[in-house]
């Protein structure tokens, strides 16, 4: 098989790649790879479900302006081709004094970053969220909710009819590159292309190295553990509701969410998983371990926050400790209010020096533009993220860089 451009995941940015491709070069041929069985498998399809509006980024990060992009991108795109959405809006709570200063942070930067948001007091977060519990709140009113495996199964029909592959179960073991093409190889066959997208997640640094090259960064996977609130408990939260955040943590905290196709999730803490696709607390694979816990980047992040770390734990094996992380912004909550959801896992890059890379990151050859981080808001991006791979993939269309090796950090 021939291709001129492969594209590695089934996720919503390697959807979103493809679909950008027919629109910009429809005479290009497209083969999309993902290993699984079904599209939307992984972090895709295990996630909360928000189209974020750009609040918590740095203004003037390459991550603020991706999402605003992506945002507007994935909102005209839904209206377009009927995938359900909504701008229901949410609430950021300071829940004591001593976190109105962060709130105030957070507030700065989306008025910077031109997100339509304003600061609240105790009466109007009661309007809007009656059994929230809070001292101040910022209310973030274009923040919506989607499916994303529903924007998958658009995305990927689109490409379909515009002539481009998609194949299933097709695991990528090897790459093999010569002067003028590159040869993908899989578990069930080859594929000869001009040009690669890595859009591999969970695995991206893998397809990095399968390329001969050495990743920057290494991911670390995290598992984030959910409950959903019963029916009967449901009324307890309206839209979407959210902790200020701790800046020095590449997470947002325990927070729920109201879920376009019903039912409102509570979560996620975040724990090291065991496995690259650990979604089961016991999920094990002793390689991916050994190699996460001897890599000297996660080494120094856990030196770091093993504090944090340990608090995540504990409200991992202690149902009661995450209630009472609920109950911090929902008082009424209690333990017989939640049950048990599907984990996720974030593929988290790790740098050398223990420190999270924050925002999207990317190797790129003379043939090869591998994604090699893509954190949360890249499900929001992703077809903003998509357009700028395009136009990275056109510049190697029109002309030949050499072997030389560019990273770009937004």
């Amino acid at each position: 098989m021939k291709a001129d451009v492969v594209v590695i995941g089934g996720g919503v940015l390697g959807l979103a790649t493809g679909y950008k491709i027919l629109r910009k070069y429809p005479a290009a041929r497209v083969v999309l790879l993902e290993k699984e069985n079904k599209l939307a498998e992984h972090q895709t399809g295990r996630n909360s479900g928000v189209i974020h509006s750009g609040i918590y980024y740095k203004p003037g990060s390459f991550k603020a302006g991706m999402c605003r992009d992506g945002k507007a991108q994935l909102e005209r795109y839904c209206q377009d081709q009927g995938v359900p959405f909504e701008s229901c809006g949410k609430v950021i709570v300071a829940v004591g004094d001593s976190e109105r200063g962060a709130l105030d942070r957070i507030f700065e930067r989306g008025q910077a970053n031109g997100v339509a948001c304003k600061k609240i007091g105790v009466e109007r977060l009661k309007e809007l969220e009656p059994h929230v519990t809070g001292v101040e709140a910022i209310e973030v009113t274009e923040t919506g909710i989607v499916d994303y495996a529903d924007v998958c199964e658009s995305l990927a029909r689109n490409m379909r009819l515009g002539g481009h592959e998609i194949l299933l179960e097709h695991r990528v073991v090897r790459l093999r590159e010569s002067d003028d093409r590159l040869v993908v190889e899989t578990n069930r066959g080859e594929i000869e292309t001009s040009y690669l997208v890595n859009c591999a997640g969970l695995y991206s640094d893998k397809v990095v190295e399968m390329a001969g090259l050495k990743p920057s960064a290494k991911i670390v996977p995290f598992r984030g553990e959910y409950f959903e609130l019963v029916p009967e408990a449901q009324h307890l939260c309206k839209n979407l509701v959210y902790p200020v955040p701790d800046p020095s943590f590449p997470f947002l905290g325990v927070h729920f969410t109201r879920m376009i196709k019903g039912g409102v999730e509570c979560g996620p803490n975040a724990v090291l998983a065991f496995a690259r696709e650990g979604y089961g607390k016991m999920t094990l694979n002793v390689g991916e371990l050994f190699e996460t816990l001897g890599y000297v980047g996660f080494r120094k992040l856990a030196d770091k926050f093993w504090r944090t770390g340990m608090g995540e734990m504990w409200r991992s094996a202690n149902k009661g400790a995450f209630v009472k992380a609920l109950q911090r912004l929902v008082p009424e909550i209690e333990g017989k209010h939640i049950h048990s959801a599907p984990a996720g896992v974030r593929a988290q890059a790790i740098g050398p020096d223990g420190a999270p890379i924050d925002d999207f990151a990317f190797t790129e050859t003379d043939r090869a533009v591998h994604v090699v981080n893509a954190p949360s808001p890249a499900a929001t991006a992703s077809l903003a993220i998509a357009e700028m791979i395009v136009d990275k993939l056109g510049a190697r269309f029109k002309e030949s860089y050499g072997a030389q090796i560019v990273e770009t950090i937004g």
